[in-house]
């Protein structure tokens, strides 16, 4: 059997492939307030049909004033369990494993009144000019971190990842191109990394399940991070408890990528053999072939698939059909998965 179709086990979870659904916002929760709407129960309803192994949800927000946009996700409060609860279930009746990513937006947020983040630092010209977080305000977003994944738990997901990537607000704390303060939450990187390492402490003591975090491995500018420095903090996850780095990569201030198929693949690696911990894989993954190469070469434990589930919400069956394997049809389609 092709690698990418194997079972995988990430500490009491086994999922029944290496495929999984990397979280991308659909910015449609159109009350502005949180909720599930018909179209996540359709949009991932049909990717666990399409059978992927893990489903992660969207940057969901742990506080409202971290939505990167008043249409995101919400786990803020108590009532948002219910719509999640129905997504998880729709997610695992397929056979899928299901997971959400918690978010907080920082200095990315497109909200009404004040946004926060480590320093006074506008993303750019067209973003708002943040306020600096107060040491209290710091404490009282770790703890709706920590609040946020007991309400996850409440609806039955399987697996966490915390979003550290992409210029939100972890990733601001982390970087040295985002995070100025002079204080124990900056400077050196194990002070700009306090605020992950109390965030993931927090979070364990409601959290038991798979633990995942997902960084930007490179900056793409000079002074800031790369894979190399990364492989430091992995580690520090590691000993925590974080069971993969989700290596993803830009976006914390504006700089030009030029993007190619697997072009944050070389990324995953590096960490992967520096930090001896899992990582998964993502960016331009198109075809079976290629998420096996990723596989087979030890570049990366899991292939988080992007757009091309937003184009084919059945890629795993295609895939299996790319790497002459045979994979479980749901029992409606078994007429027309052919193999």
């Amino acid at each position: 059997m092709a690698k990418l179709f194997e079972p995988y086990t990430i500490r009491n979870l086994t999922l029944k492939n290496r495929i999984a659904m990397a979280p991308m916002c659909m910015y449609s929760s159109h009350n502005e307030d949180g909720q599930v709407e018909d179209w996540h129960r359709v949009h991932y309803g049909s990717r666990a049909v399409g059978q992927a192994g893990l489903i992660i949800l969207e940057a969901t927000a742990v506080q409202p004033q971290g939505r990167i946009s008043p249409q995101d996700l919400g786990i803020w409060e108590d009532a948002h369990i219910e719509g999640l609860t129905e997504l998880t279930r729709l997610i695992k009746q397929h056979g899928a494993a299901a997971g959400i990513q918690l978010a907080h937006a920082g200095r990315k947020a497109t909200v009404d009144g004040a946004i926060q983040a480590p320093s006074v630092l506008a993303f750019s010209d067209q973003y708002k000019t943040p306020v600096e977080m107060s040491k209290d305000a710091i404490q009282e977003t770790i703890q709706a971190f920590a609040a946020a994944a007991k309400r996850a738990a409440d609806a039955g997901f399987d697996l966490l990842e915390l979003h550290g990537a992409h210029g939100y607000l972890i990733n601001e704390f982390l970087s040295p191109l985002s995070n100025h303060r002079t204080d124990e939450y900056g400077g050196s990187a194990e002070n700009r990394y306090r605020f992950l390492r109390e965030i993931i402490d927090a979070v364990r003591t409601s959290w038991e399940g798979p633990l995942f975090v997902r960084i930007s491995a490179e900056d793409y500018t000079v002074g800031g991070m790369t894979s190399e420095h990364y492989i430091e903090m992995a580690k520090w996850m590691k000993d925590q408890g974080v069971d993969l780095i989700d290596v993803s990569s830009g976006a914390v201030v504006p700089a030009k990528i030029d993007p190619f198929p697997g072009y944050q693949v070389p990324y995953s690696e590096t960490i992967r053999t520096g930090a001896d911990i899992a990582t998964g894989a993502v960016g331009l993954i198109t075809s079976g072939l290629q998420a096996e190469e990723i596989l087979r070469n030890d570049r990366a434990d899991l292939i988080l698939i992007g757009r091309e589930l937003l184009r084919d919400a059945y890629w795993p069956y295609r895939a299996a059909r790319e790497l002459h394997t045979e994979i479980e049809a749901p029992a409606q389609y078994s007429r027309g998965w052919t193999f």
